[in-house]
């Protein structure tokens, strides 16, 4: 690593991991302080107008939307139609990481939290295709305060300055954490001499701003249904001075309480069945995406400037594009309303039954990338 000061990088004092969350300790080590003791929750209300008036996301919580026994039902039916199809996705994903990195000295890190579940999927796949353990994290980042540089100097400490970070994460919506990872990457160089791939691989990649992907098609991936009961009981990370020190990683919950309530295991339980099955399809399509790499276009970008245009919105973080992200707006903002691409997309199920249950607007509004798009209402100051 060109630059590398090695003995700032292995002598730099990092407090230590605890051990979180619900899965095994064997699919991922999350990086993170346990802030479980800290009240950090606020009303959507209440925490909507925080950050619209400025305080920066990841200084507080949502409280943790607790889903209706209808809304569970739908999780568990989007689960068993779509398992084949994620398992597809994991492995396509799986067998671009090995191509273009190989098994020795890579190692997994999944952007807390969508990214985690598909960590693990990702982890278990090459675990058993190939018979190699690789090594997991899950790490923090955060759009307007960057990557969790702790995190990834533990890593490096832990696995060599030439270990080959794969970064991981659920799907992207207008790209903005793969621009915060671009930019995150350029001050790890920048500050320690660390050359680091800003490669984000992904089950979606509906924003056309990735090249590790399983599909650029924008559906429902059924660890976006839910929050913390599919990601290993993990909440949003948190960043605050008063919290997290110098020599600390970011902050996170642990949901111990909702333990009865987990259903991360069984997300994963339920796809991975499907691996042998689906490998063969897989490396073909890898294969052929490797020979000829899918444009990134950053298409996404684009319909959401559109979509400011049409409806007078200043500030582009108010607008939500996607699946997972309209999911997001859904369980833990003020909506405003919902766009759609078509009223009778299978995808939207979970999407109409959420705008229903919070008496929210749904509008048809065809030629997106996406299919579907979620408005946060605007109050004044900024957005998240």
């Amino acid at each position: 690593m060109k630059g590398t000061d090695p003995d700032n990088i292995m002598n730099k004092k990092i407090a230590p991991p605890v051990a979180l969350g619900s899965y095994p300790p064997s699919d991922v080590t999350f990086l993170l302080k346990d802030l479980s003791d800290v009240h950090l929750e606020r009303g959507t209300t209440e925490r909507e107008a925080a950050i619209q008036s400025g305080v920066h996301y990841s200084e507080m919580l949502p409280v943790e939307y607790q889903p209706t026994a209808q809304y569970v039902e739908l999780f568990h039916e989007t689960l068993q139609q779509s398992a084949e199809k994620v398992a597809l996705e994991v492995a396509i994903v799986s067998e671009m990481i090995v191509a273009q990195r190989g098994t020795e000295s890579t190692v997994l890190v999944s952007l807390a939290r969508a990214g985690t579940p598909i960590g693990v999927l990702i982890k278990r796949y090459i675990s058993e295709r190939y018979g190699v353990e690789l090594p997991h994290y899950s790490i923090s980042i955060i759009r307007g305060k960057g990557i969790d540089e702790n995190a990834i100097l533990y890593i490096l400490q832990q696995h060599g300055t030439d270990a080959k970070l794969q970064f991981i994460d659920g799907w992207t919506g207008k790209g903005a954490i793969r621009r915060v990872l671009i930019e995150a990457c350029r001050n790890m160089y920048k500050k320690y001499g660390i050359v680091l791939s800003d490669d984000l691989a992904v089950l979606a990649d509906p924003g056309r701003c990735s090249g590790t992907f399983g599909t650029r098609e924008d559906y429902l991936i059924p660890s976006a249904c839910l929050n913390s009961t599919v990601s290993g009981l993990m909440s949003r990370t948190v960043l605050r001075d008063d919290l997290v020190g110098p020599d600390e990683f970011h902050g996170a919950k642990f949901y111990r309480k909702w333990l009865e309530a987990d259903l991360s295991n069984v997300f994963i339980d339920a796809i991975t069945p499907y691996y042998p099955s689906v490998s063969e399809e897989a490396v073909a399509i890898a294969a052929g995406m490797l020979v000829s790499p899918p444009e990134i276009t950053w298409q996404g970008l684009r319909d959401i400037q559109k979509i400011q245009e049409t409806f007078g919105i200043a500030d582009i973080n108010l607008v939500k594009p996607g699946v997972g992200e309209t999911t997001r707006v859904l369980l833990r903002r003020v909506p405003w309303k919902i766009l759609v691409d078509t009223m009778d997309n299978p995808n939207l199920r979970h999407i109409l039954l959420l705008a229903e249950d919070r008496g929210v607007p749904v509008e048809v509004f065809p030629g997106l990338a996406y299919s579907c798009c979620g408005i946060i209402k605007p109050l004044k100051g900024g957005g998240e």
